[in-house]
């Protein structure tokens, strides 16, 4: 085990002596739940409540004062509001308590007053080396031994089931809906810890505790935003390692008040894609349902390397298995045919079973023999690599015909899975406790299989060699004078990426010799580094065909940005040669504040933002990853070989991607944001050109 996990896990969720620090008398207050519940689960270890008006809470010395304490305080939950709760966390660092925990909310969450409260929660920390949990935590709970420090309301259960799963969550109440819908199914917890505003104790470094955990076999992750993802990532590899799965639910999926960067990758990308490529990087699995951090685990856990993505499907219910089906070929799934030997068993029974992927044993079929038969012959097939139950209606009325009979393959060496679609409580709760897998909704189901079969290991990370020369002087270039597309392009060029031959040149009057040097058809840009978008600026006009055209059409450019932009410095022109290609892509590099430099390929041109088919990952990339990126955006299928189109250069795109990536490199900090749109494909052989470019520094 690790030093840090025997320095803090006992103190956080095994804690032999616990300060409450204004703990309440009054059961009517938030204030005395902690008290009351860890006397009503059974807490073996010494409360110590402190309150200044009281001698006596619930049966315990109420303490005037942290001093006035003898011995060691392992953790202290600090039950005041704002001031006061600062305070109490001075006096906890003073006193020599481990750990410390903090309800309140109502500092980074509460306005510019509340930041500065806590900023000196910061303060407090760093000077002593105490270690906090929240400010905004709702408490930490585990079951065995039984410790429930918490104030949820939730927990006033009169049980507290135990188990094997570890709950990491950002947000306090959505503990207790998650144990609620658990406690229903009969499943039960390890750990469960709701961080805060994680001022201090943050994923990550919970996470890793887990990991290290014996009783602790999953860790399950409710994620608002991601504070510590170097911690959070080296947990996940760890947990990998140790065969416990992380699972992630995180919120954020929509564009609602996600800030957009200044390049089109930002818009594209956004928060939640990039989200996306942390957790296929470190192998965690993500779901998309809150309810799946309950329905996943079960097919995860002690579960061999996966052999392949082929499922078969038996079902009652043509309808309800359709909907299981219809999701799990969403994830990239196969459904596998029936195999023969099933049908062959079948047939003298009256059941049709060879006419489709399904098969549908219908309501006649709905016998404890005739489910049975078919889930082991399903089972025993080389040809699939795992199995689906789809039970209708009796399940809910009769579960000793279609839901008792699949008891017996808990122990299925294969991935075996029961989808409910009634109601059926009972049938549930059934097939939880026997260990079977089992589910409330078609498309639970459907992720828990996907990720159990085509579940995220973690990725290696490609090392970077030092940049070359060439490429840090293009970098002090831009740096020193602003990055226009001239600039850029150097940059870009020094990484390794094909860029259109170009001329500058610094008014109109010289556009015509620059013409005739790079060869017309051209296209003409302004330079500007304080125009990002071009185009938008009425800064580009294109296939001008001889030097007297283009010197014309430099004046009208200069007009035009003038007054899109007035207080743009403008630097002249670039002359380029204009390109063809079989498509456009756009490439992007972005250093996102969650998770760090990011890739992003996409479909290019003036159309990117709006179709936003786009593949993204950490950066750095290697060819081969940048290989499966280009796989994954639809919109470069015509390059990849459809139909009778020419191929375009795949094998050069994923070089220039893998190149392009190389801004991850420490010496490149300053870069922000980079981007080429467009990044043209020629046919395969003839490699990519860029034909523009972007440079954002930071600040």
């Amino acid at each position: 085990m690790t030093e840090l996990f025997n320095a803090l896990f006992q103190p956080i969720f095994e804690p032999r002596r616990l300060a409450l620090i204004g703990a309440s008398a009054d059961e009517k207050k938030t204030t005395s739940r902690p008290q009351r519940f860890l006397n009503k689960h059974g807490f073996t270890g010494e409360i110590l409540p402190v309150n200044p008006g009281r001698a006596e809470i619930m049966g315990a010395k109420s303490y005037k004062s942290l001093d006035a304490i003898e011995g060691e305080i392992d953790h202290a939950y600090i039950l005041l509001n704002g001031k006061d709760a600062v305070d109490a966390l001075a006096a906890c660092a003073r006193r020599g308590v481990k750990v410390a925990s903090i309800l309140a909310g109502g500092f980074a969450d509460g306005g510019a007053a509340g930041a500065s409260m806590q900023d000196e929660l910061v303060r407090i920390v760093k000077e002593t080396g105490i270690r906090l949990v929240g400010p905004n935590s709702i408490g930490t709970v585990s079951t065995d031994p039984p410790m429930a420090l918490t104030a949820n309301a939730a927990f006033a259960v009169e049980k507290l089931r135990t188990g094997s799963w570890g709950l990491v969550s950002q947000s306090g109440s959505l503990i207790g809906a998650l144990l609620s819908r658990a406690d229903a199914r009969g499943i039960g917890f390890s750990r469960l810890i709701s961080v805060g505003n994680e001022v201090d104790l943050a994923v990550g470094e919970i996470a890793d505790l887990m990991v290290d955990d014996p009783k602790t076999k999953a860790i399950l992750l409710f994620m608002e935003t991601l504070r510590d993802g170097d911690r959070l990532a080296h947990a996940a590899r760890r947990a990998h390692a140790a065969g416990k799965p992380v699972i992630a639910y995180k919120l954020g999926r929509s564009d609602i008040g996600q800030e957009l960067a200044k390049s089109h990758t930002g818009a594209i990308a956004g928060s939640d894609a990039t989200f996306d490529a942390f957790c296929r990087r470190h192998g965690i699995a993500r779901v998309s349902m809150f309810e799946s951090l309950v329905d996943v685990p079960a097919l995860l856990i002690d579960r061999p390397p996966p052999t392949g993505r082929r499922v078969a499907v038996a079902t009652t219910t043509g309808g309800g298995a359709a909907m299981v089906v219809d999701s799990m070929a969403m994830a990239g799934l196969d459904i596998a045919d029936p195999p023969q030997v099933l049908v062959d068993w079948l047939k003298p029974l009256g059941i049709a079973a060879g006419e489709g992927k399904l098969v549908d044993l219908t309501l006649a079929g709905a016998k404890p023999e005739i489910v049975a038969g078919t889930i082991e012959r399903l089972l025993a097939d080389p040809n699939n690599d795992a199995a689906i139950f789809v039970v209708g209606s009796s399940a809910q009325f009769n579960p000793e015909l279609a839901v008792e009979p699949l008891l017996k393959f808990a122990t299925s060496e294969k991935p075996f899975a029961v989808s409910l679609t009634p109601a059926a409580e009972k049938s549930l709760a059934l097939l939880t406790a026997a260990g079977v897998p089992a589910f409330r909704h078609p498309e639970s189901c459907a992720e828990a299989m996907a990720l159990c079969l085509l579940r995220p290991t973690p990725q290696p990370v490609p090392k970077l060699d030092p940049p070359a020369k060439a490429a840090l002087e293009a970098l002090e270039a831009g740096r020193a004078s602003g990055f226009d597309e001239r600039r850029a392009s150097s940059l870009f060029a020094a990484l390794g990426v094909s860029m259109a031959k170009a001329a500058t040149v610094p008014d109109a009057r010289r556009v015509a010799a620059a013409v005739a040097e790079v060869g017309a058809p051209v296209a003409l840009k302004i330079l500007s580094a304080d125009i990002a978008h071009k185009t938008e600026a009425g800064g580009v006009a294109l296939g001008l065909m001889d030097g007297q055209t283009a010197a014309v059409a430099a004046r009208e450019i200069e007009t035009r940005v003038k007054a899109h932009s007035p207080t743009a410095k403008l630097d002249g022109f670039l002359v380029q040669k204009m390109e063809k290609g079989l498509a456009e892509v756009i490439l992007g590099f972005r250093r996102d504040p969650l998770v760090g430099p990011t890739i992003t390929v996409g479909l290019g041109g003036v159309l990117a933002e709006i179709y936003k088919d786009a593949s993204t990952r950490l950066a750095p990339v290697d060819e081969a990853e940048a290989t499966q990126m280009i796989e994954e955006v639809k919109g470069l299928a015509t390059i990849r070989g459809y139909r009778n189109l020419p191929k375009g250069d795949v094998a050069a795109l994923a070089k220039t991607i893998a190149a392009f990536s190389s801004l991850a490199h420490e010496s490149f900090g300053e870069v922000s944001e980079a981007e080429i749109n467009p990044l043209l494909i020629k046919r395969e052989g003839e490699g990519v050109v860029a034909v523009d470019g972007l440079v954002v520094l930071k600040g």
